[in-house]
């Protein structure tokens, strides 16, 4: 027989052990299941959580899993490979077994498509970064640089410029004739040297970034750089139950109201399954509004069937 959950939370990161544990307090059997792959895996420390700022993420999410635990949510290592609607949700794992549910969160985050650079991806988390409100304090006032992917990555290399003032703008693929004067003036004023040429491969000596060598075989002496991933977001569930998503320019995210309900009656979401900028302070604040949510639409439901008895 197919079991039943009210919740069912597919994703085991911030957001999904977020709403997991507002449900489980609030004696709804949830299950969350979790494929294991979280977005900030390659970082060694979160920041910017208050009370947790430079803990591990894979202690935090191990803390996290404890809790949910307390209040008899049930967490499973699967992934979901389908989900139909009907009076309720039929969510079928990978690994053979089926559940129902009356209430989805969709909390399957992103993955960050990194540039094919040698090196870059085998350094990511590292001494190559994506975030300085998330490492910036860690390797402030070493040599930066910011590898450009589009006209777009003059913000990062402004914005690093906050942590260093030492700081190489390298063109890579982008042509100078791409930049705006604006642009130009900001990097100028921000101290940001604008370094054209194509970028060939990383410098790493000793288990350590230690430059950056352009393809005319120039090496700058660069201890970090700044990268911009193109964020590829997981939205197949929603698609498949028809969501509706709008464009940004980091992507294609569902369209949720201010609780992370979707257009598709009885499915949340939240975390980067909602947008590229959420950190795991805001994964967790959304997991928390899309549960307490959950709660009350539940329960008015519930109210106003029994009304009609």
């Amino acid at each position: 027989m197919t079991e039943r959950y009210a919740v069912v939370v597919v994703g085991g990161g911030t957001a999904g052990l977020s709403a997991a544990l507002v449900l489980g307090r609030a004696r709804h059997r949830t299950l969350v299941v979790d494929a294991g792959e979280p977005r900030n895996a390659p970082a060694a420390h979160m920041q910017g959580y208050l009370s947790r700022d430079g803990m591990p993420p894979a202690e935090f999410l191990a803390v996290g899993r404890e809790e949910i635990a307390r209040y008899g949510v049930e967490l499973v290592r699967d992934r979901v490979v389908e989900v139909e609607k009907g009076e309720d949700f039929a969510v079928v794992l990978a690994g053979g077994r089926t559940v129902r549910a009356r209430r989805l969160v969709i909390a399957t985050g992103l993955k960050d498509e990194l540039p094919a650079v040698p090196g870059v991806a085998e350094r990511f988390g590292r001494d190559v970064l994506h975030c300085p409100f998330c490492h910036g304090w860690e390797v402030r006032d070493q040599p930066f640089g910011v590898l450009a992917t589009s006209p777009a990555s003059v913000h990062q290399a402004l914005i690093v410029s906050q942590w260093s003032k030492d700081v190489r703008f390298f063109l890579h693929t982008v042509a100078e004739e791409e930049l705006s004067d604006q642009d130009l003036r900001r990097l100028a004023a921000a101290g940001v040297d604008v370094v054209p040429g194509e970028v060939a491969e990383l410098v790493v000596e000793d288990d350590r970034l230690t430059g950056v060598r352009l393809t005319a075989g120039t090496t700058h002496a660069r201890s970090v750089l700044f990268v911009g991933p193109r964020p590829v977001p997981q939205t197949g569930l929603l698609e498949r139950l028809g969501a509706e998503l709008h464009e940004t320019p980091f992507g294609a995210y569902p369209v949720v109201d201010p609780t992370g309900l979707t257009t598709v009656p009885g499915v949340w979401a939240a975390g980067n399954a909602i947008g590229f900028a959420e950190q795991v302070v805001h994964a967790a604040s959304g997991g928390y509004r899309a549960a307490a949510a959950i709660v009350g639409d539940l329960l008015m439901t519930d109210l106003d069937a029994a009304t009609q008895e």
